[in-house]
């Protein structure tokens, strides 16, 4: 068959559940021309999917990765063979045996009902009513989800590859890889040791073997395999007479690193208490070689009695009916890790048509696959997999001995408690601003985001909490990586002036004749202003869907600073521009100082030679100046809502930005302030945070950004799909929470009229309204004044619909 643009010549490597999952997603969209190389036999060919106990939990902080989840459900329960499901919805239970995990099942909770799972927290009896097993003694309760179960991914791939090769794909076993092809750019074929095979897109879904695939094509795949413990008792007595593959709800025990699952009259139990045990993907044997070794699989390595050893008692403490049973089969399986415990998915920029589909557990399996077959055929995928983007690693966050020991650290925190502003602890410190010391002189407390160091708050303006008066008083876990401090450094942003960093945001320069024409082409505001002209504006893909937003400083005719969030924006910038556009990511070489507050002027006015009045620079005007001896580039920009400039200048010169800063502001009062007083001032102007508050799921009416879009001027991506969109179906909406000692962090999810309607993005306690500010998605008919609840832990915490922006509506604090 010949390659058209219809029907591509498409080669997937691996076909495991997720090589076969995508062959049928795609051959579902028309595109038949597929091959399918796998190097061991099919149908079990030997990599992780062979020997995956298939537990699929759909609950997720992620909504990304609870999305995918639900569609495997979906998916596998419609697929047969020879009519075994390829689904068993036995339910999900998670039990509790600390006061600690019993609050994180009801944070979990409340993630099903954000995302749409069903789900109940349960008593102990209930728990052991589902598990009769269990010794209700131990246990607090439990999270019980019941269209959660058993994928049984063997017989699922099985039911794709039928499918996919009805429609033209075919699927061809013990063929190794030996080499990518390539030209200009563009990978042309998959070199086998059985012949080479013509591809105009190659996937890569070898699970653990994707770094060896990677590395023929010269693309980097952060991933790091790591064997897990899996083990299966003898027949139990209370279990025979058992004919089914399973009755009881797939179980954790996730305070000691557990899980169960029934084999007809056995358990299987897998755990993550152990050691990490990495695994050298370019070590692994092929299957003939690792089945000459008396091993099962490639991925399936011999058993470490020395360590299963503690979990062994840790079941039997749970299940007193495991005191008499013993282990009758046990390996340690291979399975993928990343840096941050996401897949990898994505077309390579430097390889096109290069396609990676890796780190997925079965879990995600056939949700990742529909996801990437969009992708694929429509140019995007339908749900936001910025979480997932191959490009989100930082280089920083690429080199072999970050992913291993990152990767391990997943594996250990698995199954941990995990704040959703817990840093990690190691590697650190990892990418600091020139300010650094002067940080550590103040006491910062430092949290950790794209391998950067940054300040939350400033022990050195403890004594200032003493002028606040009484704050609303947190429970554990909202006090957790906060501190008063917080209010004490908004106040004083709001009354005085604070200097904060900025550096970690990224910073882009763009230049060149055609750069104008670009930037107006590929973002959604007018950018068409004289030198001097700052603007806010939105990256947009082809649906309309907010890929990033950026703000954009033209410096010169043919020279802009554009201000951008992650890797993904330059990676997609690069994959547009023409030949007469340059751009370099300069963040590592500079730096930037936010200095904001009433008195902001009376601070940089007497250090610059330049008119700072706003007659003289205007709000969103840029400037090319001095700060005493120091160069920069001043943006008058305000992320918090006051009076204020970001001052840039070059890394070697960031320590002298701030020193001569800091001592012309010793009289003024300047302080240092951080992250979490910033983060609650911008929530009071109303200030969108790309990632959390809005993705390329939403569009810039919906998230409130329609003055950001220049629907009447030039053409630019992703216009055509605004055009054709209808009134917004839904809105992000600011909540004031009724109560002033009510608090909430996130993700919760929105009750109207006593139902789940929504789910919060970003909130912080607003220091200058008294009360916490909760933005969420929510129904688009909600007027100013209704009524909802957030439910936290299990509580509806009431909240009042509100009218942005909540501070400052005049802006008269900024434009003076």
């Amino acid at each position: 068959m010949s390659s058209t643009p219809e029907n591509p010549r498409v080669v997937v490597i691996g076909a495991g559940i997720v090589g076969c999952s995508l062959a049928d997603e795609l051959t579902a969209r028309g595109w038949t021309d597929i091959t399918v190389l796998e190097q061991g036999p099919l149908p079990a060919p030997g990599g992780s999917t062979s020997h995956a106990p298939g537990l699929v939990f759909q609950t997720s902080p992620s909504k990304t990765l609870t999305a995918l989840a639900r569609y495997t459900v979906e998916k596998f329960g419609s697929l047969d063979v020879d009519g075994v499901s390829c689904f068993h919805q036995v339910g999900g239970l998670e039990l509790a045996t600390t006061p600690e995990r019993l609050a994180e099942l009801h944070r979990r909770a409340g993630y099903a009902a954000s995302w749409g799972v069903r789900g109940e927290i349960v008593s102990a009896a209930r728990c052991k009513e589902l598990w009769p097993l269990i010794d209700e003694s131990v246990v607090l309760g439990g999270f019980h989800t019941p269209d959660d179960g058993l994928a049984r991914a063997l017989l699922a791939a099985r039911a794709q590859m039928a499918r996919a090769t009805a429609r033209g794909a075919r699927f061809l076993d013990r063929h190794t890889v030996t080499g990518i092809e390539q030209t200009d750019g563009r990978v042309t074929a998959v070199v086998t040791d059985q012949g080479t095979f013509p591809a105009d897109h190659v996937v890569s879904a070898a699970g653990f073997w994707g770094p060896v695939i990677g590395r023929m094509a010269g693309v980097d795949v952060p991933l790091q395999p790591l064997a897990h413990q899996y083990a299966r008792t003898g027949p139990l007595p209370e279990l025979s007479g058992a004919t089914a593959e399973a009755s009881k709800p797939i179980l954790r025990f996730q305070d000691r690193d557990l899980y169960f699952r029934e084999h007809t009259d056995r358990i299987g139990i897998g755990s993550y208490a152990h050691r990490p045990l990495p695994v050298d993907p370019f070590a692994v044997l092929p299957y003939d070689e690792a089945r000459a070794r008396n091993m099962d699989m490639p991925s399936s390595y011999p058993f470490t009695e020395e360590d299963w050893a503690p979990s062994w008692a840790d079941c039997r403490h749970l299940m007193p009916a495991l005191r008499d049973a013993g282990i009758e089969a046990g390996f340690n399986g291979v399975f993928s890790f990343t840096p941050d415990g996401m897949p990898v998915l994505g077309e390579s920029r430097r390889l096109r048509g290069f396609w990676l589909a890796e780190a997925v557990w079965v879990t995600h399996s056939a949700g990742v696959a529909k996801a990437v077959a969009e992708w694929m055929v429509d140019g995007r995928p339908s749900i936001d997999l910025h979480e997932c983007d191959l490009t989100r690693f930082e280089e920083a966050q690429r080199s072999p001995s970050y992913v291993l020991e990152r990767g391990a650290q997943q594996f250990v925190e698995v199954y941990d408690v995990i704040h959703p502003l817990q840093p990690m602890e190691r590697p650190r410190p990892l990418r600091v601003s020139p300010f650094h010391a002067r940080q550590q002189q103040l006491g910062a407390y430092f949290l950790e985001s794209g391998g950067w160091e940054r300040p939350h708050w400033y022990e050195v303006n403890a004594p200032l909490v003493d002028g606040l008066g009484p704050l609303p008083e947190r429970d554990a876990w909202a006090a957790r990586h906060w501190s008063p401090i917080a209010a004490a450094e908004a106040k004083a942003t709001r009354e005085g002036v604070a200097l904060y960093d900025m550096t970690p945001l990224r910073r882009l320069d763009v230049t060149g004749p055609g750069a104008l024409g670009f930037l107006d082409r590929m973002t959604s505001n007018n950018l068409r202003k004289k030198p001097g002209a700052v603007t806010y504006t939105l990256l947009l893909d082809e649906g309309g869907g907010i890929r990033s937003d950026l703000t954009v400083a033209r410096l010169a005719p043919d020279r802009f600073q554009v201000g951008a969030n992650s890797p993904a924006d330059l990676d997609w910038l690069l994959r547009h521009a023409p030949d007469d556009v340059h751009i370099r990511d300069v963040t590592s070489g500079t730096c930037c100082v936010g200095v904001w507050g009433p008195l902001a002027r009376d601070l940089v006015q007497p250090l610059t030679p330049d008119d700072f009045s706003h007659e003289a620079f205007g709000y969103f005007r840029a400037k090319e100046t001095y700060i005493g001896h120091v160069p920069v580039t001043a943006l008058r920009l305000s992320y918090v809502g006051e009076l204020g400039w970001e001052l840039y200048t070059t890394a070697d010169l960031g320590l002298r930005l701030w020193d001569t800063l800091w001592e012309a502001g010793r009289e003024l009062g300047v302080i240092a302030a951080g992250r979490s007083a910033f983060n609650s001032l911008r929530l009071e102007k109303g200030y969108r945070a790309w990632g959390a508050d809005m993705t390329d799921e939403h569009d810039p009416f919906e998230a409130g950004l329609g003055f950001a879009v220049r629907m009447d001027g030039e053409d630019f991506v992703g216009r055509a799909a605004l055009a054709r969109a209808g009134e917004p179906a839904r809105r992000l909406t600011p909540l004031l929470l009724d109560a002033p000692d009510a608090v909430v962090l996130g993700k919760e999810p929105v009750h109207v009229d006593g139902a789940p309607a929504g789910y919060v993005t970003s909130a912080s306690h607003g220091y200058t309204l008294g009360r916490c500010i909760a933005y969420a998605w929510l129904p688009a008919g909600l007027t100013t004044g209704t009524g909802v609840h957030i439910e936290y832990f299990g509580e509806k915490v009431p909240a009042t619909v509100a009218e942005e922006p909540l501070f400052d509506p005049k802006m008269t604090r900024i434009r003076r």
